[in-house]
C-alpha cells in the first residue's frame, strides 16, 4: 500500500523555505509542493531537469482555474523542455520559471491579488 500524498486543502502564501521544504498556512513539509487551485500537494520531483508533463499529471487531471504556473526550478533558474512548455500551454496553462525564491515570492503576490495562479516549487536546501 502506497503512502497518501500530503494534502492542504485550500490556498496558502508560503511563509518560508529552504532546509529542503516549506512553511505554510501554520505548517511545514518536507520536499517539493504543487501549489493548484484547490489545494496544495506534495510532489515527489526533486530536480527541475528531465522534467516531462507526466510530472505535472495531478495538475492536468483537476479542474482548475490555474492560467499561470510558476515553476520553482531550485536553486538555480532552469529553462523547461519545449515539449513541457507546449504541452502546458495546449492545456491552457502558461509555465514561468524561475529559482524556487523567486516563485514563492511571486506566487505569494499574485495569490494576494486573487490571480488565477499555481505554483510547482522544488525544494531547496
Amino acid at each position: 500500500m502506497q503512502p497518501a500524498t500530503p494534502r492542504y486543502p485550500g490556498r496558502a502564501p508560503i511563509e518560508a523555505y529552504g532546509n529542503g521544504g516549506f512553511r505554510f498556512a501554520g505548517m511545514s513539509h518536507r520536499g517539493s509542493l504543487l501549489c493548484l487551485g484547490e489545494a496544495i500537494v506534495g510532489w515527489p520531483v526533486t530536480t527541475a531537469e528531465g522534467l516531462t508533463l507526466d510530472d505535472f499529471a495531478l495538475l492536468l487531471s483537476e479542474p482548475s482555474s490555474i492560467e499561470l504556473l510558476l515553476l520553482g526550478t531550485g536553486r538555480d533558474f532552469m529553462l523547461p523542455s519545449t515539449s513541457l512548455r507546449n504541452g502546458l500551454r495546449d492545456a491552457g496553462i502558461r509555465i514561468e520559471p524561475m529559482d524556487t525564491g523567486a516563485a514563492c515570492r511571486t506566487y505569494n503576490v499574485l495569490l494576494g491579488e486573487g490571480r488565477p495562479v499555481g505554483a510547482a516549487l522544488i525544494a531547496v536546501d
